[in-house]
């Protein structure tokens, strides 16, 4: 048994006891299914699950144990096809339900303590490395202008100003 033919058969109880499940859109599911994939439900076997003599119940879980029997390809193309016709139903299915809170679970334990990590610093980190760094490209741009210099180091402290005035003194 493949991974969608397990999730039809956990999903199948659900779908038959479904209210919103009536008979056209199982009319329109089994259309679709004869439509776009005869391999997967014949003309006749169309005609067999659209029967109105049959109650809407019976019918869909006939159709559910057809399925079954053909595959996991025939039972993903139910999937697809209710998930086309009847979103509302498709995402509340059991297996869909289970699968958002693994991959929710996952998404919790793989990413959020990486993201912790990498924003460990936060954002005065940022703002004080990004400053340096406009610093040193004002410095660079404006390295051959000694009055720059000498305002800027100012504003400095002792050991600052001896390095910036040294370097004016030089590059005259």
């Amino acid at each position: 048994m493949g991974g969608y033919e397990e999730q039809l058969q956990s999903d199948a109880q659900f779908l038959c006891s479904n209210q919103r499940m009536d008979t056209e859109l199982v009319d329109s599911l089994v259309l679709q299914l004869n439509r776009i994939y005869p391999q997967i439900l014949s003309d006749k076997e169309a005609c067999k699950f659209r029967s109105l003599r049959v109650p809407t119940t019976e019918r869909l879980r006939e159709l559910l144990q057809h399925l079954r029997e053909k595959g996991d390809d025939a039972c993903y193309e139910f999937y697809r096809a209710l998930h086309i016709q009847a979103e509302d139903v498709y995402f509340s299915l059991p297996t869909r339900i289970r699968e958002r809170g693994k991959s929710r679970s996952a998404i919790n334990v793989a990413v959020i303590p990486e993201r912790c990590v990498l924003n460990d610093r936060g954002p005065i980190f940022f703002l004080s490395c990004f400053s340096v760094a406009v610093g040193i490209a004002f410095l660079y741009y404006y390295g051959g202008e000694s009055s720059f210099l000498h305002c800027s180091a100012v504003r400095l402290g002792k050991d600052a100003k001896d390095v910036f005035i040294s370097y004016v003194e030089v590059g005259k």
